[in-house]
């Protein structure tokens, strides 16, 4: 009632003692999965599984569910820090291999999920589009947070594969909700009610076409221009506490528009992102054009750029808490005694290695791509001298590196996977408990197989990847005055910078 107060009770020292040890062993097997096998997500989510419902249920139900809220805000933030600094004149240069491997990504799982599970194992056919949709979906949680953690020596946010990986991933990602919306009415539908297919199917679609293109056209034509010329002659003053009001602000919006307008609120976060790194002028005169946070925070006509608050004010806490109560919130939503039936495991580890071909699959774009530019690039200088064979071999080690990264980063489901195949079984009627424990257990595997891959290709061809034509590039359509303002910007610089000829 309205005025009422919640009263304060001293926890107990066994839950004290839960909590600490909970909290403990997410960073403790995060460092260890880190060291011997280059993924520290796979020890949280194995913490997830062992703390939580699945396995010894030491939790709370109401602590898990608690951690699974802040573990989503955590996936929310790794996101936004995405689109933050995500190469936008890279994502426009790379705008149709983006397109490719993402319609890869997804047509690929749900064509040889129909012939495994509908001829193979007797599925039903809406079960197994339900599963392949699943199926189709890239974590985009996982696939920031292995991007961030693969490498210290190469900053693949910075390199075109990275750029090809993040843009087929969130396409991927909304696709993916976008089915997990029709799935969700899908219930409603086989009862007679709800509304009509038609609108099921076409909101979420819609919804997310009008943010991707309503989004950079106002932020290019009305938003940008009114923040530089008005807002931002002062806005710089205040640093940091002005960087972050708008930074919340934003978010908020962009989430909350997309969920309203029935699509996925992480898609929203990314855009969010792109939106405000965009925002400022891109001049060598304007407030935020800055090399470093120290540059922005002690010179009174310069500011630090939203980057480098995010650094400042929420890196921290995404990495040491956010990020692991959310893959350790996944481990909670695996049915892990479930899945160790003889049946269970021999059809979910078929499933496992189909469905982890069906997106190493878009690894192959990138020589391809890389072939038909070359004979493009032949037939316009046919007199070209061939270049030695050492630059060639090293080049084609490059591009076949590249091609793995990508396939390989493209494997994990994680979070989206779950919550469509969880949509599927506990809201319709179509989804078997044989197809949802197959379903888990793909999606489990493949979310560990991608970023050991990951870790482990960048760990021995890093360098290879970054010194290659898909690697680390320079600003597109920079200007020579601007690019030559410093000898080495950091990595995130590098990428901001890049932003505002996109």
């Amino acid at each position: 009632m309205a005025g009422g107060f919640l009263q304060y009770h001293e926890p107990s020292i066994v839950q004290i003692l839960i909590l600490i040890s909970f909290f403990f062993f997410l960073s403790l097997a995060a460092w260890l999965s880190a060291k011997f096998i280059r993924a520290d997500i796979i020890g949280q989510i194995a913490v997830g599984i062992i703390y939580g419902t699945p396995l010894a249920n030491i939790l709370l139900e109401t602590w898990q569910e608690t951690f699974l809220a802040l573990g989503y805000i955590g996936l929310i933030l790794i996101i936004f820090e995405g689109g933050l600094t995500t190469r936008l004149d890279l994502l426009k240069a790379n705008f149709l291999q983006s397109n490719v491997g993402a319609a890869t990504g997804v047509l690929f799982p749900i064509g040889l999920s129909y012939l495994l599970l509908y001829l193979g194992f007797g599925y039903g056919a809406v079960e197994v589009f339900i599963i392949g949709a699943a199926l189709s979906a890239t974590s985009l949680g996982t696939t920031f947070a292995v991007i961030s953690s693969a490498s210290k020596d190469v900053d693949l946010s910075q390199t075109r594969v990275g750029t090809v990986l993040i843009s087929a991933a969130v396409i991927d990602d909304v696709s993916g909700l976008v089915m997990s919306s029709i799935i969700s009415d899908l219930g409603g539908l086989s009862e007679g009610g709800g509304e009509s297919l038609g609108w099921v199917i076409g909101r979420p679609i819609l919804a997310s076409a009008l943010m991707a293109i309503l989004t950079p056209i106002l932020t290019k034509w009305f938003f940008a221009p009114i923040f530089r010329k008005f807002i931002e002659p002062r806005f710089h003053v205040y640093d940091h506490m002005l960087n972050i009001v708008l930074m919340v602000l934003v978010l908020c919006a962009f989430i909350s528009i997309a969920a309203y307008a029935g699509t996925s609120i992480l898609f929203g976060a990314f855009l969010a992102g792109t939106f405000l790194t965009y925002l400022p002028s891109k001049t060598p005169e304007g407030p935020f054009n800055v090399l470093t946070r120290e540059e922005g925070e002690q010179n009174k006509d310069r500011s630090p750029t939203f980057v480098h608050t995010f650094e400042a004010y929420l890196m921290d806490v995404q990495e040491y808490l956010m990020a692991p109560l959310f893959f350790a919130s996944i481990g909670f939503a695996i049915p892990f005694v479930s899945l160790w039936t003889g049946k269970a495991i021999w059809r979910g580890v078929v499933y496992t290695l189909l469905m982890a071909f069906a997106k190493v699959v878009v690894g192959v774009w990138i020589p391809v791509w890389d072939y038909f530019t070359t004979r493009k690039a032949n037939a316009q200088d046919a007199e070209a001298e061939a270049s030695p064979t050492k630059l060639n071999k090293q080049s084609r080690k490059g591009t076949w590196a590249s091609a793995a990264l990508l396939g390989s980063a493209m494997v994990a489901r994680g979070e989206i996977g779950l919550l469509i195949v969880q949509i599927g079984y506990n809201e319709t009627s179509y989804v078997s408990e044989d197809g949802f424990l197959t379903a888990i257990w793909a999606i489990l595997l493949n979310t560990i197989i991608g970023p050991i891959t990951v870790g482990l290709l960048v760990k021995y061809y890093g360098k290879t990847i970054g010194d290659s034509s898909w690697g680390v590039q320079a600003p597109i359509g920079e200007e020579s005055e601007k690019s030559n303002r410093a000898v080495q910007p950091d990595a995130l610089e590098l990428g901001r910078r890049g932003l505002g000829e996109a």
